[in-house]
């Protein structure tokens, strides 16, 4: 018997999410500081796009360095507002039986990417002032396919995940 009409109820964070909530605020915390401390020794153009394989294809005014990590922040705090209403998620089968574990396994989903994202455009962030300033040549060819197995590989646990419960 499928719900029609989803209950409400608040669901308390594991230690575990607030452990991946202070791994992912500490990790743009640190790049933020790190982008301010290196602003006066950053050049004026720096890596704005970069290709499959790691490599800078395009570049614009350093103050364009702030993007990854507003963008990754904008991100985080959309997805820290969608992780505390699991009631407004779709559900494929949610039951009066499962819906704690649904709606706790949803909530970890959103947990757990959010996080990922934002740690993920901090080192963006750390990789590009490097980049910029001729330290690095690339991200590598390990990043884009690393950032997308974990992404993917996430979404993939907790949809397999929910199907069970």
């Amino acid at each position: 018997m499928n719900l029609k009409k989803q209950p409400v109820f608040k669901i308390e964070k594991t230690f575990l999410e607030r452990l991946f909530d202070w791994i992912g605020i500490f990790s743009f915390l640190a790049a933020t500081i790190f982008l301010i401390i290196e602003w006066p020794s950053i050049p004026e153009t720096v890596p704005m796009h970069f290709d499959a394989s790691g490599e800078a294809d395009g570049w614009g005014p350093r103050w364009t360095i702030f993007l990854l990590l507003a963008v990754g922040l904008a991100l985080w705090i959309g997805l820290y507002f969608l992780e505390k209403v699991p009631h407004v998620h779709n559900y494929l089968n949610l039951t009066e039986q499962n819906v704690r574990q649904q709606y706790k396994n949803s909530q970890l989903l959103l947990n757990v990417l959010k996080n990922e994202i934002l740690v993920f455009f901090s080192y963006f962030t750390w990789s590009s002032v490097q980049i910029a300033k001729g330290q690095a040549d690339s991200l590598g060819t390990w990043a884009l396919p690393v950032f997308l197995v974990i992404i993917f590989g996430s979404l993939g646990f907790f949809m397999i995940r929910s199907l069970r419960l």
